[in-house]
Parts: structure tokens; C-alpha cells; sequence
């Protein structure tokens, strides 16, 4: 028997001053077995940057053919595809011809991946997003997690600035094109 999942709860007060995004969602999450709490994190947090209706988490790894997050049109139609991590330039490459926006999130090791990204042969790569976070922002929100969270994240200008259970953590939030 395989080890089951760990569920976090999240309720998020969303203010992205950028895009105009005021929201208080609730948003279980599940943490896999295989999947470490830096990127679980991430996924929460690219999914309050990327907050709009239509948006889910994947049904997680029995799916690998779908998105990490993806956003829906009311038709159903593939809006927006989100990565997490470090996914491969192929993967990149469908996804830009599944979906009109293509976003990637990274976590760790960001110049790294971007250069192995730019390398890569994508479709319409100059038009994927690729977001990074300042040092420690995701270590100092790990350190804070509980079962049960109450996250106050304002994202302005670039930098986004949490509130986590009463721990206070900032840092900038990096966009880049695969160009």
C-alpha cells in the first residue's frame, strides 16, 4: 500500500494590486508523498498569482498529461497552463500549443532552469512566463506552515509580501520570458 496524501488547508485573502485580484478563497491542498513542502508551497502561490474563475490544481500524478494548474474557460476550453518546478522544454512545448497562456513557477535552482528552458525548443516560447521567488521567501513560508493556515499574500510592483500565520515574509517575485 502506497503512502497516502497529506491535505493542507489554506484560506487566502488575496490582494494582486498587479492584476487587480481582490479574493478570499479556501483552498485545500494536497501534499504527495514524493513532492516536498517548498513545492507544494509554490503551487499555492502560483495559484493566488494566477487566481481568476475557471482555475484548478491537476487531479495530481495519476494525470501527467494534464497542467499542474490549469484555468478553464466556462466552454471548458484550456486557458492557462501552470507549471511548477523544472519541467522540460517538451512539456513546454505542448502546453504552449494546448493553451493560450503558459505559465512556469519555480522554486529552486530558477537560473538554472531558465537557461535549460531557454535552450529548448518550444512553441511560442517567447510568450511563456517564467516566475522566481527571492531568496527565502519560500523557506521562511515553510517554516510558518501549520495543517490549518491563514494566508494574507499582496503581490505590487513585483514583490509579493505574506502574512502566515502570524510570520511576516517578503520578497520579490520575478518574471522572465523564455526568449
Amino acid at each position: 500500500m502506497s503512502p497516502k496524501s497529506t491535505v493542507y488547508h489554506f484560506s487566502l485573502d488575496i490582494s494582486d494590486l498587479d492584476r487587480g485580484v481582490y479574493e478570499q478563497v479556501k483552498l485545500p491542498t494536497a501534499l504527495h508523498p514524493s513532492e516536498s513542502l517548498e513545492f507544494m508551497f509554490t503551487r499555492v502561490l502560483a495559484y493566488a498569482c494566477e487566481l481568476e474563475e475557471g482555475i484548478a490544481f491537476s487531479p495530481g500524478i495519476g494525470a501527467p498529461d494534464e497542467p499542474t494548474i490549469a484555468v478553464r474557460g466556462l466552454d471548458g476550453a484550456l486557458k492557462t497552463w501552470v507549471e511548477i518546478g523544472a519541467p522540460l522544454p517538451e512539456r513546454l512545448h505542448r502546453a504552449s500549443k494546448a493553451a493560450r497562456r503558459v505559465a512556469v513557477y519555480c522554486h529552486r535552482s530558477a537560473d538554472l532552469v531558465y537557461s535549460q528552458l531557454v535552450e529548448g525548443k518550444i512553441f511560442r516560447g517567447e510568450e511563456i512566463r517564467f516566475y522566481s521567488f527571492g531568496e527565502g521567501l519560500i523557506a521562511g513560508l515553510v517554516a510558518a506552515l501549520e495543517k490549518r493556515n491563514e494566508l494574507s499574500l499582496s503581490r505590487t510592483e513585483g514583490s509579493l509580501y505574506a502574512q502566515l500565520n502570524g510570520t511576516s515574509v517578503s520578497g520579490e517575485l520575478r518574471e522572465r520570458r523564455l526568449a
